[in-house]
């Protein structure tokens, strides 16, 4: 077994098969609190502000912080962040203090409203699928752009190319991933966390940090089911097409179809089921 990265973590088990028990070293995917603090308003009167603690695997802490900050409509552009930096104590054993501090553009209006995560409420509904659907409708969300098609042949490949380049779910065998592919099916990076979230908002703060986005051309490609809010996440960074190896939820689905994203459910090399917008499905090769 190779050794162990900050993203993973070594432990003696006792391993019990039909035919007898042994002892023997396993690699688990390491799971960490990471706070995000932010630091904003006019330069003669900056405010500081816990905005969230997050459970994550250590690695790309920037990517997503940036990447959540922009998912959460705290920022629209690259340039709306200053800067980085960890603070705090650092734990023993660990390389980094899990603590993110975000310096934010003096210039930024800081809606504070858009600090408070999960909770989506109308005074018509209170707390349900409708209100959800409302609160993105009113946060400046737009539908997909894309003229985009994908043949069908391409996509049955995709998430075991995904998963070839999951280096700590080989290790590990327990996290997700998210993976941004061209329309040629290539993989042109990915991100994986033990929170299927996080690893969405790793590889948007990647795209965001570089200045990639929208990303109207591109597919976006997750591990596991796809959720209301993994789809909010796609929606925010643009991407046309979302492909899923397990099932989307309904109110996936209502999201997606209203926002212009063809979402691709329980994919694998034999078939996959549309969901929405299946125009940009092309015929097989």
């Amino acid at each position: 077994m190779s050794q162990p990265s900050e993203s993973e973590r070594e432990f003696r088990i006792r391993q019990v098969t039909r035919s007898g028990q042994e002892e023997r070293d396993d690699c688990l995917a390491v799971e960490e609190p990471m706070e995000i603090r932010i630091v904003f308003g006019p330069s003669e009167r900056r405010t500081g502000r816990s905005l969230s603690i997050t459970m994550r695997t250590p690695d790309h802490d920037f990517e997503l912080a940036a990447g959540f900050l922009l998912t959460e409509g705290i920022v629209t552009r690259r340039e709306q962040i200053s800067g980085f930096e960890f603070c705090g104590q650092t734990a023993e054993g660990r390389a980094r203090p899990n603590i993110v501090r975000v310096e934010l553009a003096p210039d930024l209006d800081v809606q504070m409203q858009n600090l408070q995560r999960h909770f989506y409420t109308t005074s018509s509904c209170g707390i349900c699928g409708k209100g959800s659907l409302d609160a993105i409708r009113s946060s400046g969300i737009r539908p997909v752009d894309s003229s985009l098609t994908i043949p069908a042949d391409t996509i049955y490949k995709l998430p075991d190319r995904l998963r070839e380049a999951q280096s700590v779910f080989q290790q590990t065998g327990g996290i997700h991933a998210a993976g941004l592919f061209d329309a040629g099916g290539e993989l042109l990076n990915q991100r994986e966390d033990v929170g299927r979230h996080n690893a969405l908002d790793k590889l948007i703060g990647n795209q965001l940090l570089a200045d990639q986005l929208p990303l109207a051309e591109h597919l976006l490609v997750v591990s596991g089911r796809s959720s209301f809010e993994l789809v909010q996440k796609a929606a925010t960074a643009g991407f046309p097409v979302m492909i899923s190896v397990g099932a989307p939820s309904s109110l996936a689905v209502d999201l997606a179809a209203e926002f212009g994203i063809t979402l691709v459910g329980f994919t694998s090399r034999e078939r996959f089921n549309v969901y929405t917008h299946a125009h940009r499905i092309g015929p097989h090769g």
